[in-house]
């Protein structure tokens, strides 16, 4: 989770918050003097500070029209996205605001929002104290207030998802200061990224939840301070929300340039393809496209040889979204390391990129692909003196894999695999597997079944390579495909074999990783650690990179960390691409500084020109 903003430098000594001790009513105990300023920055130096707008944003970006596009999930029930429950709503984020907003351009930098300064003690990361902007609002008029903060937090710790839980795990107590002081104990003193996560929560209205279950799957409209509203929605079908004129943090540093759209439209489909076929009939307007067959050949439709629809692939400094298999390692067929390695040697990468992905993927050989936090080469220095400690306790092929220059397995392209199949059948021998009549069985007789769970039609395609390549080893590999709503709750509860992953990571990676990988999370339902990973290498790297001092022991921690995951073979890491492929009608602007860590459609903005023409050639081809 980075969710971050901004504003301009406020630095105050000691003396200040000493001074103000009595009116805020509470003694700090801290050994260094108390800052406060209008930003929070971890591991480097903040560049917009005093910026009126970001430079990726178009102050004068004109205001009015529709970004719409297709959801992720083919249904929702849920508006209440926090809780764990049910099939979440898509875009409901914009209805709320967060006590700071993300820098897109800067690693760990967070400017004002809801709060307009923080005040914290550099040596001390016990506590932190954010002080709330008196203008901010409800979207009913109401004031954004301390309290407000509080019973949000308190409502997350104590109902929200597991995965939240575990995120928010060592915030100790929020305590109301004064109406716009709200203070945030840590249980721990050295986690540096603690006064930063809490600042990017949203905000609740205590007044809206009164008289209402906050852990019931709901299709309540809610009450946000953000910058739009709901308009609409017809359950699982569609949700459009409108901006909010009245929008109190418009003139924000942050937002200037921002929220362009008047509407933002959110269409359900049964899967991908058919959302496809929505979006050349003009049904949406802005496609992300993830799939490379479609990037490759797709785009021949009549809107986009015409020039109505424009294709770009951009830029990005992030790590790639890691795909992969993931082994659900709670299953006795995929505790054995040697098992999880054998089938990785299964899936035949090479042959696919050439044959499906018309050569536009990179195999992804890290965690962190695409981004300095990738682990390459073997150990340096630094790395190898956190790895000695653990490598006695890791397994011979863990600990091999730890210190080697990693790479997966490679195979000639040719669909045969031949080599790779033979090292995974020596690696499932020495499991204690054998054969008989061609079909692999485990030391009780029993035929090595399994089944791949996946939600989404059009993954077959790239599946069935991989079970082909596991029947020639005699495993009995099929897929299983389900609804929406199905797949979610087997996922929430881990009630699979194998399941496909697809999930972004961060370029400031802390208290989230462990949501991912921890002992602790393996065992928490919802949580998103799937494979359920318990290593005490791994939890003692993600405590070390939660209390990294700096950015160069962050990277080192990160790295040494991917080399454990990878070694692991907990997942297997399939491919991705390392730009934003993105396709849209031709009506958006945006500006020609890109932001370096995300795509940024929050500051794009519609034509109205280019809009008129687009619409003009709608409504020639529904004549």
């Amino acid at each position: 989770m980075e969710n971050l903003k901004k504003q301009q430098i406020t630095t105050r000594a000691a003396g200040w918050l000493l001074a103000m001790g009595s009116s805020i009513g509470c003694a700090l105990t801290a050994t260094a003097a108390p800052i406060t300023q209008n930003y929070i920055a971890l591991h480097s130096k903040p560049l917009y500070a005093s910026a009126t707008a970001m430079p990726y944003a178009n102050p004068k970006a004109p205001k009015g029209g529709m970004l719409s596009q297709s959801a992720v999930l083919a249904t929702f029930d849920n508006f209440n996205t926090l809780n764990g429950k049910g099939t979440p709503a898509e875009g409901i984020g914009l209805v709320y605001d967060t006590l700071m907003s993300p820098s897109l351009d800067e690693p760990g930098i967070r400017y004002p929002l809801l709060a307009e300064r923080v005040t914290y003690d550099p040596d001390d990361s016990s506590y932190v104290i954010y002080h709330i902007n008196p203008k901010a609002r409800f979207s009913n008029g109401t004031p954004v207030t301390a309290a407000d903060v509080v019973f949000s937090f308190n409502m997350l710790l104590t109902k929200g998802a597991p995965g939240i839980k575990v995120y928010l795990a060592e915030v100790d107590k929020v305590i109301a200061l004064n109406k716009l002081a709200v203070r945030f104990n840590f249980k721990s003193k050295d986690n540096i990224e603690l006064p930063s996560i809490v600042g990017e929560v949203p905000i609740y209205s205590q007044k809206d939840w009164q008289g209402h279950d906050y852990e019931r799957v709901s299709l309540r409209i809610p009450v946000g301070s953000g910058p739009y509203l709901m308009d609409n929605f017809v359950a699982g079908r569609s949700i459009t929300y409108k901006r909010n004129p009245n929008y109190w943090a418009k003139d924000l540093p942050v937002n200037v340039g921002r929220y362009n759209f008047d509407r933002m439209r959110y269409l359900y489909f049964r899967n991908p393809d058919v959302a496809f076929e929505g979006f050349k009939a003009g049904q949406y307007f802005f496609q992300e496209e993830n799939k490379a067959r479609t990037w490759s050949i797709g785009y021949n439709f009549p809107a986009f040889n015409q020039k109505y629809v424009v294709k770009k692939a951009i830029s990005n400094q992030n790590p790639v979204n890691l795909q992969a298999f993931v082994f659900n390692t709670r299953r006795p067929l995929f505790s054995d390391i040697r098992v999880r390695q054998a089938l990785t040697y299964a899936y035949d990468y090479e042959w696919l990129n050439k044959a499906l992905f018309y050569g536009h993927y990179d195999r992804i050989q890290s965690y962190f692909y695409n981004s300095e936090l990738a682990a390459t080469g073997t150990p340096s220095a630094a790395e190898l003196k956190l790895l000695k400690p653990w490598l006695d306790k890791l397994s011979p092929i863990q600990r091999q894999g730890v210190l080697t220059n990693w790479q997966f397995p490679k195979s000639d392209a040719s669909g045969f695999n031949r080599n790779n199949l033979l090292k995974a059948r020596e690696l499932l021998l020495q499991a204690g597997y054998h054969y008989q009549h061609g079909k692999l069985m485990d030391k009780s007789g029993k035929p090595f079944r399994f089944e791949i769970l996946i939600r989404q039609d059009g993954l077959q395609r790239t599946i069935l390579p991989f079970t082909r390549n596991l029947a020639r080893l005699g495993i009995d590999a099929t897929i299983r495909l389900v609804d929406a709503p199905q797949y979610m709750e087997r996922q929430r509860t881990f009630d699979f074999d194998m399941i496909t992953l697809a999930t972004s990571n961060t370029i400031s990676p802390g208290n989230e990783q462990a949501q991912y990988w921890s002992s602790v999370s393996a065992d928490q339902e919802g949580n998103y650690n799937l494979a359920g990973i318990k290593n005490p290498a791994i939890d003692a790297m993600i405590d070390l990179i939660i209390r990294a001092p700096n950015r160069e022991q962050l990277i080192t921690r990160t790295r040494v960390m991917d080399r454990l995951l990878r070694a692991g073979y907990y997942l297997i890491p399939t491919y991705s691409k390392s730009k934003y492929w993105v396709a849209y009608w031709d009506m958006y602007g945006y500006t020609a500084q890109r932001p370096k860590y995300d795509l940024g459609v929050d500051y794009w903005w519609v034509d109205p020109a280019k809009e008129k023409r687009v619409m003009q050639y709608l409504q020639r081809q529904q004549k």
